[in-house]
């Protein structure tokens, strides 16, 4: 579904997105199927996960064969146009994937110069497409989207997320913290679709540790771009070698920042 808003590279993004999610929907139909052999569901996921980066990467170099790309399962490679760089992550929210639930996307960015200009977010379930332009607005489809206004704690909902090998007792902390001024609080499992939720407004906030720039460069702009601001979690600027992230809506970011 392109939008008449959309540039170019926006489309050709979309166009590699959604074929890749055509991959992942079959798949994902096949999962019950396998439920039963937690080995044979890893190798299935990871061959899902594979074939549609493969989709993604070459349906790129078909249209930009000269920018680099930095990709979750194959890595980096080098691209002639050393300031143009697609980062693409084939399904964000794995682990949901796995267990069939449909909160999983398809996510890629596109750096320009070392700043993010153009991003996707991509939930083949649903057909959410969520885009984003630098200077050209964050959508939904063909729906513009605007970060939430609400500047009260105990009204809004709050997402974050962890790893395994993290810090857990700092991130219980931050939880409860939350929690205590009565927000309401969400583990969903995708951080890419974390930021988007943020941009449309349905989550208030987002925050997170040790996230890889594929997760959340696209989420980025789309906040950015919905009139949102993105830190690290301690309220200092995020940039692509920050360890933390934190974005909401301005009027509870300050806020949030002393919390955690």
């Amino acid at each position: 579904m392109t939008s008449l808003h959309q540039s170019p590279t926006i489309n050709i993004m979309e166009n590699a997105a959604r074929k890749a999610g055509k991959n992942l929907i079959r798949d994902f139909g096949e999962l019950e199927k396998l439920q039963v052999s937690s080995k044979s569901l890893g190798n299935f996921v990871t061959n899902s996960d594979i074939k549609s980066e493969k989709i993604i990467k070459e349906t790129l170099q078909y249209h930009f064969p000269e920018y680099g790309l930095i990709m979750e399962e194959s890595g980096e490679v080098q691209g002639s146009e050393k300031d143009h760089t697609f980062i693409i992550d084939p399904i964000d929210g794995t682990n949901n994937f796995i267990h069939g639930i449909p909160q999983f996307s398809i996510v890629i960015a596109k750096l320009t110069f070392g700043k993010i200009t153009d991003g996707i977010i991509y939930n083949p379930i649903t057909e959410e497409f969520y885009w984003s332009s630098k200077g050209k607005g964050a959508w939904l489809n063909n729906t513009r989207l605007r970060v939430s206004n609400r500047d009260k704690i105990d009204h809004c909902v709050i997402a974050t997320g962890q790893k395994n090998n993290e810090n857990n007792e700092r991130t219980f902390s931050q939880q409860q913290n939350i929690l205590n001024l009565n927000a309401t609080l969400r583990c969903m499992g995708s951080a890419a679709l974390d930021l988007a939720f943020v941009a449309s407004g349905r989550f208030d906030a987002f925050w997170q540790y040790n996230l890889n720039l594929w997760d959340i460069a696209s989420g980025i702009l789309l906040v950015m771009e919905a009139g949102g601001k993105i830190t690290q979690a301690n309220g200092e600027d995020w940039n692509t070698s920050s360890d933390s992230i934190l974005a909401s809506n301005s009027k509870i970011h300050n806020n949030l920042v002393d919390l955690l």
